[in-house]
């Protein structure tokens, strides 16, 4: 056997949650091998939605632009029941949010993911399986078999299986993986429909029959794919089509290797419930598909670690799994790099399974209810139900890293989303800024501190410097949205800025002070309305966009002393309070 070198991290399957890990972890300057047991790409359109969220991560890592390129627009459901329209859902988010939903084929988004992964000077090992590993207490041992039937010894420190619902470091962890399988089989194809088919442009189509008792017997699910009248279409697997083999280790989910629908079939199901009928054509791939709904016990042990399928699987309802796991490679991306590079104890990995199993639990519970019982059941209010459908609330606010509360009710809270907004402005920039525009580039922490111009803000940016000592740090200033008083009055002397408060006396090109870190100003008033700072105050935002402290900039060193702790205890010890 072939014994090579080492390497900081090893990843188990290039899916989009492998390439997903591999990107942070490349992002963050930490060196990794990717492996795939399969020789190439698979041509199927098997996860299609990309949530908000995950354009917001992407736009951090520099990648939602190639997306946004590729992806199409979803803007809606619409459902008929028996033949007749019995909801409509318009995917509108509040106007802070800077993305809508979209729909990608896995394989484009496998394609974008891998072109920015080449980018960092990383590729997929194609045809290489991992075929059995080890762990110590210094790192791990994995066996490896290549394209060319080689066996190679590999070294690493860490070891991350994203190898999907029967994967083969899950099992050799020996996780529980809990739960069960649904009894219904669906049948999945890549299909043109005629032009004149009139389902409005971005939306998707659930058409169901009901049986006496009320149950459905008889479903149609169509979902836009990039490319003219190109849809994804689902629907229950007739009795002429065999029926799937039992996958060996019992968890049936995925897509079967067996024999696949044809045009015939899928047209068929079009013909009975399609509100309007439409010819298909153009046959990209078919399958055949089974859905369990299984989460593991814990999301590592040790040096090893699972996400996305290799973690949870549920039914794919709301398109939640490919995002779900997508969030658990860069949650667990970031903390890996800190470990990897000194800039934190490795207590802080125990935190990855304390924030993300929460919400792969959430997310299986809900997909399951959702897929029974319908959308109309949950008990959220709709806009609650959009945003969380969204990916938008997803938190850790119990979560050991998640700083003391602090300022108002409803003001956004360490362990939540770091809200975008608009409106921030420099003296230079003719157009102004989205905080994501600001924070695209920066792979680490960012500290964002909020106050007027003055002594306490220029100590708190002094602080705050000195704390990048401990863990590379990007500081801002964010600067009310009115101009300091003597700005404006010298602006209203040479007639260039109207008087009054408010947003009105901005004068954008009033230079902000030399505070020792860049400044921008928030014109808008967008931050304060979204962040509700009690006075100057200041927030930690995490690499993952997830805020990680709040606090008075009074209590700067405090704070961020606290913050950077967390990263370093283990488990269980709490950052002390402000």
């Amino acid at each position: 056997m072939a014994r090579t070198g080492t390497t900081d991290v090893l990843i188990v399957g290039a899916g989009p949650v492998g390439l997903s890990a591999a990107a942070e972890l490349r992002r963050h300057g930490v060196s990794c091998r990717l492996v795939d047991r399969l020789p190439a790409r698979l041509p199927y359109a098997k996860a299609v939605g990309i949530q908000p969220r995950t354009l917001e991560l992407w736009d951090r890592m520099g990648l939602v632009r190639a997306v946004l390129e590729a992806a199409v627009p979803m803007r809606g459901q619409l459902t008929y029941v028996d033949g007749r329209e019995a909801a409509r859902i318009d995917l509108v988010l509040p106007p802070e949010v800077p993305y809508g939903f979209a729909a990608l084929p896995q394989y484009e988004t496998e394609r974008l993911l891998e072109e920015y992964l080449a980018g960092l000077g990383t590729a997929i090992e194609r045809g290489t399986e991992l075929v059995s590993f080890g762990q110590d207490p210094d790192g791990v041992t994995a066996e490896l078999r290549t394209a060319s039937g080689a066996a190679e010894e590999l070294r690493v420190r860490y070891l991350i299986g994203c190898d999907g619902a029967h994967s083969i470091v899950r099992k050799t962890l020996g996780l529980s993986f809990e739960g069960g399988a649904f009894p219904a089989t669906y049948m999945l194809g890549d299909v043109v429909a005629e032009s004149d088919w009139d389902l409005p442009e971005g939306y998707a189509l659930r058409s169901e029959h009901r049986a006496p008792d009320g149950s459905t017997d008889d479903v149609l699910v169509c979902i836009p794919l990039p490319g003219a009248g190109r849809y994804r279409m689902s629907m229950m697997v007739p009795p002429e089509l065999t029926a799937p083999t039992a996958a060996p280790d019992g968890v049936a989910h995925g897509l079967d290797g067996g024999q696949g629908p044809d045009l015939s079939h899928l047209q068929a199901v079009v013909d009975r419930l399609a509100p309007r009928p439409t010819r298909l054509s153009g046959l990209r791939w078919s399958s055949v598909f089974r859905i369990s709904h299984r989460i593991v016990d814990r999301y590592g042990e040790g040096r090893v670690f699972v996400a996305g399928d290799a973690a949870h699987i549920h039914p794919p309802t709301g398109a939640q799994g490919m995002n779900t796991g997508v969030q658990d490679a860069v949650n667990l991306g970031w903390k890996l790099a800190l470990v990897v590079r000194g800039e934190a104890g490795p207590g802080l990995l125990g935190s990855y399974d304390a924030e993300r199993r929460p919400v792969g639990e959430e997310v299986v519970g809900r997909t399951v209810r959702h897929s029974t019982q319908g959308f109309e059941t949950d008990p959220d209010d709709p806009r609650t139900l959009l945003l969380r459908e969204a990916q938008l609330l997803v938190g850790y606010r119990n979560g050991p890293l998640s700083g003391v509360p602090y300022g108002p009710v409803g003001a956004p809270q360490p362990g939540d989303r770091a809200p975008d907004c608009t409106g921030l402005t420099t003296p230079i920039a003719v157009h102004p800024f989205r905080l994501l525009d600001v924070l695209r580039g920066h792979p680490g922490h960012v500290v964002l501190l909020y106050g007027p111009e003055g002594a306490e803000l220029a100590a708190a940016a002094t602080e705050a410097n000195a704390c990048g000592g401990l863990l590379p740090l990007t500081v801002l200033a964010v600067l009310p949205g009115e101009a300091p008083e003597e700005a404006v009055e010298a602006a209203a002397e040479a007639e260039t800025a109207t008087a009054g408060g408010g947003t009105a006396g901005v004068d954008p090109t009033v230079p902000p002070p030399d505070l020792g870190v860049p400044a921008y100003r928030d014109a808008a008033g967008e931050f304060a309305r979204l962040y509700l700072p009690d006075g100057g105050t200041g927030f930690v935002v995490r690499p993952d966009g997830q805020l990680a402290a709040r606090f008075p900039l009074g209590g700067t060193a405090a704070a961020l002393s606290g913050c950077l702790r967390a990263l370093s205890v283990p488990l269980g010890n709490p950052p002390a309070a402000v």
